[in-house]
């Protein structure tokens, strides 16, 4: 094994295309879709298919070893790998830019919930608007 290459999942078949699907995942520096990580995979191996991707991160999500991200009022999602971190994000509507957000939006807020029948052990965040550029555009703004 090479020093920079992590061990397999145990319990996950190994194959060429899962390979390559979890090493861009571990080198990712912000969730990804589906078809950012085919046009690396094309690049590599052109006979890897926009569906085979799709199949290997549903598998991965399945598994937890990623997490899928829906971007809202669209079709795509967002992958990364799962690093069991406490992450939240605003995506833009229009370019689909993703920007961590550096603090839990979540942090103080209690939910009431009837009767205490319920225990929260975790939450899911997204954010939605315009990046910078983006906004420049539509408002006109150079």
């Amino acid at each position: 094994m090479k020093e920079n290459e992590s061990a397999w999942p145990m319990g996950i078949k190994k194959t060429k295309q899962r390979k390559f699907v979890l090493d861009v995942l571990e080198h990712a520096e912000s969730p990804l879709s589906a078809s950012d990580i085919f046009d690396k995979a094309r690049s590599e191996d052109s006979s890897c298919w926009l569906s085979t991707v799709y199949r290997i991160l549903d598998y991965f999500v399945s598994e937890g070893l990623a997490v899928k991200t829906a971007v809202m009022d669209s079709s795509m999602a967002l992958y990364e790998l799962n690093r069991n971190q406490h992450r939240h994000y605003a995506v833009c509507v229009n370019c689909h830019k993703v920007v961590e957000l550096m603090n839990c939006p979540m942090e103080k807020f209690e939910p009431e919930i009837a009767e205490n029948d319920f225990r929260i052990v975790g939450h899911r965040v997204e954010m939605y608007g315009y990046c910078k550029d983006c906004d420049r555009k539509m408002s006109g703004i150079h």
